[in-house]
């Protein structure tokens, strides 16, 4: 095709959808700025996640793409995400919501029950939380839906206990954000004994070569195996299509045990190789959905310089990861901290101190970590109940230290209002 007028005639935008057009692809090179909705102050090095790939905003909150696109997502720490249609009007402006999860968690067991379900959503009406924390594959590899990539990889049949699915997982999920909840999907990647019974090649052995298994009798996976990293990576996609604002990690670890065989020797480098690798790969297959990326890590990796023989290395998480999330349960510091050696004296204490220990390692802002708190009784030190007391105290520590709101732990999902901060 030739162009009788002179080019000069057309503007810019319009070139552009000449192009487009052209191509088939009605899509269009943009360019734009991103903004905080509360100041209108540029934010500065947000993600901003295209159909052509992914770029960060400069430092007056800018981007442009050198390639046409037809969507545009964008997001930062400590806002929430946001996505709009490119259209012949450019600069493109995206304006980004401040917002802190305040969120309490349910196993695969409590968003499948509608009491338990239930009341932890109404929370949301009598305090302060606006987040929850839900198993797409707990602890013993149980999924509350049918999961395709289970299905795939055989994992979905070497369940040992069955718990109800429900049939249209999305559908729920898209009510919860009609009610403006933040969701979070929890996925245990190396711990999962059904996938060790379908592919026991995959999974951590004994040096006599015999499937090893923890205190609760569950087998781990090898983290230095592709095959495992491309399963979890499966499935955390299956969460961010299903609609999920964050994808969060947990046993993103090797098992805290030495004395077992895994595919390539157990030294620091490697261990560290193999979970920041692993992350890695993880944010690379999850960067079209523009969905957040985070992980649990255990309490005293905030404080140990080494990988506490686990594969955390501190420092090398802030690159692959949007949140570090720090499991800072007073009950989990056997050793305690210096200067306290019953952490549940004053559970406000850890939380403080460790955020700030992280912070100063890292040299990340606050608003990089969002803890985990406790929830549960003590099961270290003296057996107390976590009341409003002690978890108001563990509340107040991480929102001094700016993180990005905080997630509460039960295993029995059971979380009382009169224990919450109220609006």
């Amino acid at each position: 095709m030739t162009f009788r007028r002179p080019l000069k005639r057309y503007t810019i935008p319009a070139l552009l959808a000449i192009a487009a057009l052209l191509t088939g692809r009605g899509a269009l090179a943009v360019s734009g700025v991103v903004l905080d909705s509360s100041t209108q102050n540029p934010v500065v090095g947000a993600i901003v996640t295209t159909t052509a790939g992914v770029i960060r905003t400069d430092e007056d909150g800018r981007f442009e793409t050198t390639e046409a696109v037809t969507s545009v997502g964008a997001r930062a720490p400590g806002y929430l995400r946001t996505e709009a249609t490119v259209s012949d009007e450019t600069p493109l402006t995206l304006v980004l919501t401040p917002f802190r999860p305040k969120a309490v968690y349910l196993s695969v067991f409590g968003i499948t029950n509608a009491t338990l379900r239930n009341k932890a959503i109404s929370l949301a009406d009598s305090s302060v939380i606006n987040a929850l924390v839900i198993d797409v594959k707990g602890d013993r590899g149980l999924t509350a839906y049918r999961s395709v990539a289970r299905e795939k990889i055989g994992a979905a049949a070497r369940v040992s206990t069955r718990a109800p699915q429900l049939r249209n997982f999305p559908a729920l999920l898209a009510r919860l954000h009609e009610q403006h909840l933040y969701l979070i999907a929890r996925i245990v990647v190396f711990k999962d004994d059904p996938l060790a019974n379908a592919h026991p090649e995959w999974s951590v052995h004994t040096t006599e070569g015999e499937p090893w298994r923890d205190g609760e009798q569950l087998q781990w996976m090898d983290p230095f195996s592709p095959d495992v990293w491309q399963h979890n990576i499966d499935v955390a996609e299956e969460a961010a299509r299903m609609g999920f604002d964050e994808i969060q990690f947990d046993y993103v670890r090797f098992p805290d045990k030495g004395g077992l065989r895994f595919a390539q020797p157990s030294t620091r480098r490697n261990r560290t190789a193999a979970i920041v690798g692993f992350l890695q790969n993880a944010r690379t297959r999850l960067a079209p959905y523009n969905v957040f990326v985070s992980a649990d890590i255990f309490g005293y990796v905030s404080w140990n310089l080494d990988d506490t023989a686990i594969g955390q290395q501190l420092e090398t998480l802030g690159a692959p990861l949007d949140y570090i999330s720090p499991m800072l349960y007073p009950s989990g510091f056997a050793w305690g901290l210096p200067g306290l050696s019953d952490p549940v004296t004053d559970p406000g204490q850890i939380i403080r101190r460790s955020l700030a220990e992280a912070v100063k390692r890292t040299r990340l802002p606050g608003v990089r970590f969002r803890p985990w708190l406790q929830a549960f009784r003590d099961y270290a030190f003296d057996h107390r109940v976590f009341d409003a007391t002690a978890i108001n105290a563990q509340i107040q520590a991480a929102d001094a230290a700016d993180s990005d709101g905080w997630m509460l732990w039960n295993p029995h999902n059971h979380y009382d209002a009169a224990d919450l901060p109220q609006h």
